[in-house]
């Protein structure tokens, strides 16, 4: 299916329409990140908004909070990059093409 952004243009209630199916279809793609050898695992959803954090008990050690922290945020930045390429990978949110959104072609 071509996009015509200026099709869109001469309707703004079907561009508002769009988008926030856009925005709901989002909220249901979910990616994981997980780093430690799986010891943090992160999920996002397409709104980049985090809905599940699992952490190993292992990695719970109150004399090295430092490397849980660390933990954390690389299944973060793990989940932010899986979460990116499904957005890509998924091309059409909501009619529109949008599989350059992140630079993926």
């Amino acid at each position: 299916m071509n996009f015509n952004p200026f099709d869109l243009l001469k309707n703004p209630a079907a561009l508002k329409d769009k988008l926030n199916q856009m925005q709901e279809n989002l909220k249901n793609i979910t990616a994981t990140g997980s780093s430690g050898g799986g010891l943090v695992k992160v999920t996002l959803n397409g709104k980049f908004e985090m809905v599940d954090i699992q952490i190993d008990p292992i990695a719970v050690d109150p004399r090295d909070v430092k490397m849980l922290q660390d933990l954390i945020i690389a299944a973060t930045h793990q989940a932010t990059d899986n979460i990116q390429e499904k957005i890509a990978g998924a091309g059409n949110l909501a009619g529109m093409d949008m599989s350059n959104l992140f630079g993926a072609n």
